[in-house]
């Protein structure tokens, strides 16, 4: 629901970004645009999970002008589910590019589809409805997914609970990175998560059911866990078909508050003191990268990263980038470029200073 603390939120996060951080302004000059999804969508109210098909027949749908509100065109008071759909096309030189999917704001909760596979969402549909209306959506797109010799369809699923609705502003498009950060797998994305605490979520096999769905980097707060404070787990598989005898380093950004992280069942990185929870207060602060060994990774073949978490206070989870597996050589020059950035950033005391400033 939009009610003064969400504005409050806007107001502080607008604050932090206008007097102290740069690292949003950096990102987004990172970014090259590719193809513009500024233009007229296939739109239809409604909620049909065929939707999502590439082979889906959407000739019959209204069309809508992307960013907009969906009340500014025809839609007025219409609160519920609606159904966006766009078709792209993108050059094969670019494959080997870390790519992203802009959709700006969408008011309140999306999950988008590119040729029916699922590759980001915000905020949590009902009946567990988690608002989303204030998160820019920049959304890592996998490049398997991408037919560069053909059209490939986006679909997006949009929730609105009240006044505005639908994809109604921002950059739409499809960007390529340009900074030094170059990673050879990008795990940004969907993940599994679970709250609670068993080593045995480091193992391959595992009955997977109960795992909820994350975007990361994200704070587990956004998908309803506000007050939580605990443990959790985050898995992800993915194929590793590159040189394995390369060195790597695995990046995992930033995580509040502390962490162990698994490859294949085997500890290669932690931060914190995990065995007596004894939190110095900083950790969230941390930009974890862990250096792997040539008998980490698996090649050509599906590798499980596991990351234990526990937060001690607010928020908690892996809530910044980047976060993917680097050649050690491109590391070293993201990472003497990252420590001047980093020069610009917030401390503690103005998170402190912020949090209790709008309350």
């Amino acid at each position: 629901m939009k009610n003064s603390n969400h504005k409050n939120r806007i107001l502080a996060t607008t604050f932090l970004i206008m007097c102290f951080s740069n690292s949003l302004i950096l990102f987004a000059g990172d970014l090259e645009k590719l193809v513009n999804l500024k233009k007229e969508w296939k739109f239809s109210i409604g909620d049909n999970m065929n939707w999502t098909s590439p082979a889906f027949n959407d000739k019959d749908w209204e069309t809508i002008p992307v960013p907009s509100n969906w009340e500014d065109n025809g839609f007025y008071g219409y609160d519920g589910f609606a159904w966006y759909r766009t078709e792209f096309e993108i050059f094969p030189y670019y494959k080997k590019e870390n790519l992203y999917l802009s959709l700006g704001f969408i008011d309140d909760v999306d999950e988008v589809y590119i040729n029916g596979i699922l590759i980001g969402f915000s905020g949590a549909f009902p009946p567990n409805y988690q608002t989303a209306f204030n998160a820019n959506r920049i959304y890592p797109i996998p490049n398997n997914i991408i037919d560069f010799n053909k059209k490939n369809t986006i679909s997006i699923r949009v929730y609105d609970s009240q006044l505005n609705g639908g994809i109604v502003s921002g950059d739409i498009g499809i960007f390529r990175n340009t900074s030094d950060l170059k990673l050879v797998i990008d795990l940004a994305g969907n993940w599994k998560f679970k709250i609670g605490d068993n080593l045995d979520w480091k193992k391959k096999n595992i009955d997977k059911e109960s795992w909820e769905n994350i975007m990361v980097p994200r704070f587990w707060r956004d998908i309803g866990y506000d007050n939580y404070d605990g443990f959790a787990w985050y898995r992800k598989e993915f194929y590793f078909n590159k040189n394995a005898n390369q060195k790597y380093v695995l990046v995992v950004g930033k995580i509040d508050d502390i962490d162990e992280v698994f490859i294949n069942g085997k500890l290669v990185g932690a931060t914190g003191d995990m065995e007596d929870l004894v939190l110095k207060g900083t950790e969230y602060t941390q930009f974890r990268y862990y250096y792997l060994s040539k008998y980490d990774l698996k090649e050509n073949q599906n590798n499980l990263i596991a990351i234990r978490v526990y937060d001690g206070m607010k928020d908690g989870g892996i809530y910044e980038g980047p976060v993917g597996i680097m050649e050690l050589q491109t590391f070293q020059k993201f990472w003497n470029n990252y420590k001047k950035k980093e020069s610009y950033k917030i401390n503690p005391f103005w998170d402190f200073l912020i949090e209790n400033l709008f309350k």
